[in-house]
C-alpha cells in the first residue's frame, strides 16, 4: 500500500511540474487574486481538501485490510 501511495504522489508531482511548464501565460483572474493575496486562500483550501481525501482513503484501506485479515482467519 505504501508503494502505491508513494507512486501516486510521485506521479502527481511529475504531472504538476509538467503542467506548470506548459502554462507560461498568466490570466487576469490569477493576477488579480495574486495581487490581493486571495490565491493563498484558494491554495490552502484545495490543499486541505486533498489531504483530507488522502487521509480518508488511507483510513478506509486500513479498515478493509483489517476486515480481509479477519475474514481469512475465520
Amino acid at each position: 500500500m505504501k508503494s502505491k501511495i508513494l507512486s501516486f504522489l510521485l506521479s502527481m508531482g511529475i504531472l504538476t511540474s509538467k503542467a506548470q511548464q506548459t502554462v507560461q501565460t498568466s490570466t487576469t483572474m490569477a493576477d488579480g487574486m495574486r495581487s490581493n493575496g486571495k490565491i493563498y486562500v484558494v491554495v490552502a483550501v484545495l490543499l486541505t481538501i486533498l489531504l483530507g481525501l488522502i487521509a480518508y482513503v488511507i483510513r478506509i484501506d486500513k479498515k478493509v485490510s483489517r476486515l480481509e485479515k479477519d475474514s481469512k482467519q475465520e
